[in-house]
């Protein structure tokens, strides 16, 4: 196992490297100057071809690709990431300000999909094909159905009705967000709704795969050796059947997370939240090469490290799964 760790760990260099080499050149192909942008707008309008020079050179634009690249790579490891390319600042200041809010939104998401999917997936196995089941399975299917920025929409009106008829001020999404270090519990009334509008959808999904993935288990000889040797229920489902039907639960679990990470963008836009996913959009739109490659690795290395987390759960989750 720790062989086997120690090669992934080596193995994460190379693939995060061949996602950056991959990023930075795809986005050099793509049409467009950031340049020309700033001073000619987005659809192409007349510019001062000396004013677009001059913000090529400092954008180190004016150099050969090679040497571009070059600047990147030593960046990635050295960490530093250079300033965007149109408002200046240095990256890493955005992703100190960005990143934490994202990833507090990604944990209670994935906190609030587990409280909810798990127990409705086991309780949907045990009760199959009884009203609890059905209902378990429209709840699933809605909630796959219901895209998180429009359940997320729906939120927000109905808080802004409820509250109206109560307060004077109704509730609106804040316009800044506290931290949690500051204060706890005006952070976590802030993003609690925003978490539940994108833990709803991975929640149905959740469900449907710990119930599928219970069902086969509960099949299973072990299973029914321990049921005939009189063990209560709660005993075989939580010691025998729980544990092994974990194992795809795990994998989509640690796809959600990074998933999620990278894709909430809608629902930051929805509730004002200034995360990492507005902040990709918005380094597209503009073409913000620094911006742009720099999260494009940080999602290649998100994604990496919960694959080799998930590994290892495996391995936690059922002692026969040896890595060589």
């Amino acid at each position: 196992m720790i062989r086997h760790t120690i090669q992934r760990t080596f193995l994460l260099i190379p693939t995060l490297l061949g996602a950056a080499t991959l990023a930075f050149f795809l986005l050099r192909v793509v049409p467009g100057d950031i340049c020309e942008v700033r001073f000619g707008g987005v659809e192409g309008g007349v510019y001062d071809k000396e004013a677009v020079d001059i913000c090529r050179e400092k954008n180190h634009l004016n150099k050969p690709i090679t040497v571009q690249f070059e600047r990147f790579i030593v960046g990635i490891f050295t960490l530093e990431f250079g300033e965007s390319m149109w408002s200046r600042t240095p990256i890493s200041e955005g992703l100190a300000q960005r990143f934490p809010l994202s990833i507090q939104l990604t944990i209670m998401a994935m906190t609030v999909s587990v409280l909810i999917g798990i127990p409705l997936g086991v309780v949907a196995a045990l009760y199959q094909d009884t009203w609890v089941d059905y209902t378990a399975r429209s709840f699933s299917i809605i909630g796959m159905a219901v895209p998180s920025f429009w359940f997320g929409m729906m939120i927000i009106v109905g808080l802004l009705l409820s509250t109206h008829q109560f307060f004077d001020q109704p509730w609106m999404p804040p316009l800044q967000y506290v931290s949690f270090f500051e204060d706890p519990l005006t952070n976590i009334s802030q993003m609690f709704w925003p978490a539940l509008a994108v833990g709803y959808r991975f929640s149905a999904a959740l469900t449907r795969w710990t119930r599928s993935a219970l069902l086969e288990v509960l099949h299973e000889d072990y299973v029914r050796t321990a049921q005939a040797k009189g063990l209560f229920q709660t005993i075989v489902i939580r010691r025998h059947a729980l544990k092994n039907a974990m194992l795809p639960v795990v994998t989509v679990l640690g796809m959600e997370f990074a998933a999620l990470l990278s894709g909430l963008v809608v629902v930051e836009q929805v509730f004002n939240l200034n995360g990492i996913g507005k902040w990709f959009v918005l380094a597209v739109n503009d073409h913000d090469f620094t911006v742009t490659q720099t999260l494009v690795l940080l999602f290649a290395a998100i994604f990496a490290i919960t694959n080799f987390i998930v590994d290892h759960i495996y391995a936690w989750l059922d002692p026969r799964i040896h890595y060589n």
